[in-house]
């Protein structure tokens, strides 16, 4: 060790020499136990000391670490992590005790009153926050620290001149740590990341400071707050104000334009500092390893880029170190797994070189040395063979890392290359008019009106320069898409809607910049769904369900929900989280039917574990908001119930959700109780209701992209003449006697989805004994038969694609396993109709040719009525032509009618509707 350090280090060897106590203890005791005691010597240094022992304090600190550091990291003793680690602990240590230093000065000068003397920085109003790697805690061996100083006028609202006051912290901040003496210094200090540094002091009026990131914020300072966290100062108000401008760092939804802003902004930095990738490429002598083609800066300006292009929506994806941030872009399916495996050994490998060329001579440095003899010297020191040993190696690995770097900048090849249309002149030129019309466009010369308003940047979308440019880029793959559908012109009239519907376009276009395959799927949506089209003009985040890898499909939406969800939520919170997180899911599971992606069976298992997300995160924040209001019903709980389709898992698009409340309490727990000063108490049963009526009003709130969902529930005890929620005891009483056949009905299909495992478990126990209390077969038909003969007559179908309420719909495919549940039952467990059927022809209550018809009549039937209402909503009387193929299509995909055509879908499903209605009279009753 020692050689290496004479034969490679000049400063390290003089560092060892001068500190050689501190080497032998490395030696003995491991760099572990060296860095804690130097540490803890730091701690034990009083703030109030004379400034000269504060800085020769902070400088023997600096000395030892460095040496324990070097040594451990030259020895394979600490892994990259645990370098830095230390190194960034070093460094916030001695701002701490500096700062706490510079507050005291302060109040004992008069400048300021500090709340607690003997802990200056607590209430001081003084946020110190660490950026770049110190913020990450990935500090290198020779580094600056980046700070961001803010101060809080309303922790001293009685000082005079606080700016000034501040000013002078900063800068004697500053001073206490690069000042060089025979002792060293501590770090170099830059304070350029602060909001206009040209325009502003060192310390920044927190108020100021806020009101230009939410006005004037760009992108490369989200980029920077990124690995914001507050190192010294006042931790607590340092921390609120992250939370504060949390919006501005991570944007609600995608943000693709972030990409070409950030890559714009590393294209401008090489060109200042004079490197062309083409030309300069890496692992030559006097290549720079930080800020060279394929260096240190590549890998993080690629994974800071996806993570403020993903991270507003995937909280999970915000991890302040490099490393940490590739492990968590790869788990969630946002970059490859291999490449991530790339980019890990390179980031390792150059951060070490890194830290090499910096040992030296104690230089923040980032360069090989373009010497042989010193690039000889370096590469052992590197343990490596010789210099071009060292720069082969150096050289494979910037290689992948430009080449992956490039997969996050570089251009979208699909785009590329196009012909541009020419649109100059008041009038379309002929060559254009032809190519259109070549595409399969009929109306070319309304279209020529409307693409020169584009160009002209008469929507408000389109008024920004970047918006047009993009435009520009994306037209002609925009209308060779749209030239696929059924009815080019329909498709491109309803993407002028949509477009004239946006606030601004280039977030929407960056979007479809970066991800050409979109352009496909959104064109079967405008040709073919006419509602769908109109959902994704008046929520254009739905979009962004589209985008989510096969990774983040794969996880479980609950579990997805919830990361996005911190701390324990107001019911507000949670809605303004779900929204849009449910508006995107829900609009990729459509798509995915349109396309044939996903069937009937699948789109409705995925849409119902939406549903429960949500439900399961908004109770628990609905009955603490009660609590925090009223006080708690000791003992007490609240469960959600769900029936229906919801309870049945196979929710369509637009499906309403059929929901009961059940609660319980203690008996001899009257009243709430507790909760904060001043809570209004309030009766057992009324505070339950009350909590049931916010979780109503929460869910059906008409927000920005109207209502979370819509609630039905009706088919609670006593339906709307009963109260809201429904105490639990009551309810088996309910269904022990006075329950009428429908409810018992709509019970086969329940599910408790939310409420704490106790009060769940004693739900689901409640509704199997109220399924299981025996009831006269012959009379259970006859109620069912007569309700359904009311229904005919007081809802008949809208039309012939109606197909739940025709004769022999699926309503009569539902009516027939539920009755026959209740008749012979009961089956647990078998909430869905075609598990209730199977189970019936199991047990001899269904024939096998009657149980294998009304299982393919219920996916036929589900399968028509959700393709009905993805392509142009409810109440449908006829189809449009690209409606009535996408509906073909889904048919398609159920068993047996592989090869039906348009024409004769009708009758089959008029021969469908026969069968089921033929087994519904002979298992039922008749409806004549």
């Amino acid at each position: 060790m020692l050689e290496t350090l004479g034969g490679g280090s000049p400063f390290l060897a003089d560092l060892a020499v001068r500190e050689h106590d501190t080497a032998i203890t490395v030696f003995d005791s491991g760099p572990d136990a060296t860095v804690a005691q130097a540490l803890a010597q730091l701690a034990e240094t009083d703030p109030a000391a004379p400034r000269a022992a504060v800085a020769a304090a902070m400088r023997r600190a600096k000395r030892v670490v460095a040496l324990a550091a070097a040594l451990a990291d030259i020895g394979g003793w600490w892994t990259l992590a645990e370098v830095t680690a230390a190194l960034s602990t070093l460094a916030e240590s001695t701002l701490r005790l500096a700062v706490g230093h510079l507050l005291l000065a302060a109040h004992t000068a008069g400048q300021l009153a500090l709340p607690d003397p003997a802990r200056p920085e607590h209430g001081s109003g003084l946020i110190v926050l660490g950026m770049g790697k110190l913020g990450a805690r990935e500090l290198n061996y020779s580094s600056d620290i980046d700070l961001v100083m803010f101060y809080d006028p309303a922790a001293h609202p009685d000082a005079d001149s606080l700016g000034a006051t501040f000013t002078r912290i900063a800068r004697g901040l500053v001073t206490l740590m690069e000042a060089r003496d025979a002792d060293g210094y501590v770090f170099r200090t830059d304070l350029r990341l602060r909001p206009d540094p040209a325009a502003t002091p060192p310390a920044v009026a927190l108020p100021a400071a806020l009101a230009y990131y939410e006005s004037l914020g760009q992108n490369w300072e989200r980029a920077a707050m990124t690995k914001a966290r507050p190192v010294a100062g006042d931790l607590v108000r340092g921390r609120a104000f992250l939370d504060a401008i949390r919006p501005f760092v991570w944007r609600r939804h995608l943000d693709f334009a972030a990409i070409a802003d950030l890559g714009a902004m590393k294209r401008r930095i090489d060109m200042h500092r004079g490197f062309v990738p083409e030309t300069d490429p890496a692992g030559l002598p006097g290549w720079n390893v930080k800020l060279g083609p394929g260096g240190i800066r590549e890998i993080e300006f690629a994974v800071q880029t996806l993570q403020l292009v993903w991270g507003g929506r995937d909280p999970a994806l915000r991890d302040a170190t490099t490393l940490g941030g590739l492990r968590r872009l790869a788990r969630a399916g946002h970059i490859a797994r291999r490449a991530a495996a790339e980019l890990t050994v390179a980031y390792r490998l150059l951060r070490r070189t890194e830290h090499r060329l910096q040992m030296v001579a104690d230089r923040q440095t980032h360069t090989l040395p373009e010497k042989p003899d010193e690039l000889a010297r370096f590469a052992v020191f590197m343990g490596c063979d010789d210099g071009p040993a060292l720069c082969a190696l150096v050289a494979r690995h910037a290689a992948r890392v430009r080449a992956r770097y490039a997969e996050v900048f570089g251009p979208v090849p699909d785009l590329v290359g196009v012909v541009p249309l020419d649109l100059s002149g008041p009038d379309l030129p002929e060559d254009t008019a032809t190519r259109l019309r070549a595409l399969g466009f009929h109306t070319v010369e309304a279209m020529g009106a409307v693409l020169r308003g584009w160009q002209a940047g008469r929507m408000r979308a389109l008024r920004s320069t970047r918006a047009r440019e993009l435009m520009a880029t994306l037209l002609p793959a925009l209308l060779a898409a749209l030239a696929t559908q059924s009815d080019p012109d329909g498709a491109f009239v309803r993407f002028d809607a949509m477009l004239s519907r946006q606030t601004a376009g280039v977030p929407l276009l960056s979007t479809l910049e970066r991800n050409p395959g979109l352009l496909a799927r959104i064109a079967g949506v405008l040709g073919a769904a006419p509602w769908l089209a109109d959902h994704l003009a008046s929520v254009p985040s739905a979009l962004e369900g589209l985008l989510a890898p096969a990774a983040a499909q794969a996880i479980p939406p609950a579990t997805l929900l919830a990361a996005r969800l911190s701390g324990t939520p107001l019911p507000e919170e949670v809605i303004a989280v779900a929204s849009p997180f449910v508006r995107a899911e829900e609009f990729r599971l459509c798509c995915g039917q349109l396309d044939g992606t996903l069937d009937v069976d699948a789109a409705g298992y995925a849409r119902t574990a939406l549903a429960d997300a949500a439900l399961g995160a908004l109770l628990p924040a609905v009955l603490r908001d009660q609590g925090r209001k009223h006080g708690w019903v000791r003992g007490g709980d609240m469960a959600v119930v769900a029936l229906g389709k919801t309870g049945s898992r196979e929710m369509m698009a637009g499906s309403d959700l059929d929901l009961m409340l059940l609660y319980s309490h203690p008996p001899g727990v009257t009243d709430s109780s507790g909760g904060p000063h001043g809570a209004r108490h309030l009766p057992a049963s009324q505070w339950f209701i009350r909590a049931a009526h916010a979780f109503v009003a929460a869910l059906t709130a008409p927000g920005r992209d109207g209502p979370l969902y819509a609630i039905d529930m009706r088919l609670r005890p006593s339906g709307n003449k009963g109260p809201v929620a429904v105490p639990l005891p009551g309810f088996v009483r309910y269904h022990a006697g006075e329950s009428w056949t429908w409810e018992r009905m709509a019970l086969t299909r329940a599910r408790v989805v939310a409420g704490n495992p106790a009060i769940r478990g004693r739900a689901t126990r409640a509704i199997a004994a109220a399924l299981a209390r025996p009831a006269d077969p012959a009379q259970t038909r006859a109620d069912a038969a007569d309700m359904r003969r009311r229904l005919l007559r007081e809802l008949p179908p809208t039309g012939p694609w109606d197909v739940k309420m025709r004769a022999g719909g699926g309503m009569e495919v539902e009516f027939v396993a539920q009755v026959l549940q209740l008749a012979c039952g009961p089956y647990p467990g078998c909430q869905t109709t075609a598990d209730a059927v199977r189970a019936l022809a199991r047990d001899g209550a269904l024939s096998a040719p009657e149980a294998e018809a009304l299982v393919r009549a219920d996916r036929l039937w589900r399968t028509v009525q959700s393709a009905v209402r993805i392509t142009v909503g409810r109440g449908a009387v006829a189809l449009p032509a690209p409606a009535a193929d996408a509906v073909l299509r889904a048919v398609r995909t159920v068993s047996g009618f592989a090869a039906l055509d348009l024409p004769a879908l009708p009758g089959t499903l008029d021969a469908t509707a026969a069968a089921v209605r033929r087994i519904f009279e002979q298992r039922i009753g008749s409806l004549s």
